[in-house]
C-alpha cells in the first residue's frame, strides 16, 4: 500500500507532506467554541466578493451554565475575506449575560481562557477570558486580539454578578 501512495503521489515525502499540509490547514481553521451566528450588517459595498460587515455571535460559556456571551467584531470582505486570506480588524466587543439559572460544571480557574476564533489565516486570534472576582462573586470576561508579533491594546470587558447564594467554585 505504501508503495502505491508513492508512486502515485511522485516522492517518498508526500504521505509526511500531505499530513503536515493537513495539519497547518485545521491548526489556520483554528478549533475552538462553537457560536450560533445572531445576526450581520453590511458596512462596506464589495463588488466582488462578500461586503464588509460586522458579525454579532453567542457563545456560551462551557463551564458556567446559564451565561452566554455575544460578541461583535468586523469581519472583512472582497476577494481576500470570500477566500479566508484577510485579517480582520482587531476591535471587538462584548457583553455577557444570564441566560438561565447559573450553575458550574466544575471548579473554575482564577482566569481562564474560553473562547478563540482566528481573524486572519494564521496570526490573529480574537480571544475571551474569563476571570473570577471572588470578593464580588461575579464572573468578568474581557475580549482581546493577539497576534504572534504584535496584540492591540483594543479590548472590550464585561461582568455577570452571581447570586450571594450560589458560591462560585474556584479551583486551588
Amino acid at each position: 500500500m505504501q508503495q502505491t501512495i508513492d508512486t502515485v503521489a511522485g516522492s517518498t515525502h508526500a504521505p509526511r507532506a500531505w499530513a503536515l499540509a493537513g495539519t497547518l490547514l485545521l491548526a489556520a481553521c483554528g478549533v475552538g467554541a462553537s457560536s450560533d451566528l445572531v445576526g450581520e450588517v453590511d458596512t462596506v459595498f464589495k463588488f466582488i466578493g462578500p461586503d464588509h460587515k460586522i458579525v454579532v455571535e453567542a457563545y456560551d460559556d462551557p463551564a458556567v451554565k446559564g451565561v452566554t456571551c455575544y460578541v461583535s467584531r468586523a469581519k472583512t470582505g472582497g476577494i481576500k475575506g470570500g477566500l479566508g486570506l484577510a485579517e480582520d480588524k482587531s476591535e471587538a466587543s462584548i457583553a455577557c449575560r444570564q441566560v438561565g439559572p447559573i450553575s458550574f460544571t466544575g471548579p473554575l480557574r482564577q482566569q481562564d481562557e474560553i473562547f478563540s476564533e482566528r481573524t486572519s489565516l494564521v496570526f490573529k486570534r480574537l480571544r475571551v477570558v474569563r476571570m473570577v472576582d471572588a470578593t464580588r462573586n461575579t464572573l468578568v470576561y474581557l475580549s482581546y486580539s493577539d497576534r504572534v508579533i504584535e496584540g492591540s491594546p483594543q479590548n472590550s470587558v464585561t461582568a455577570v454578578p452571581v447570586e450571594r447564594a450560589t458560591a462560585i467554585p474556584l479551583r486551588r
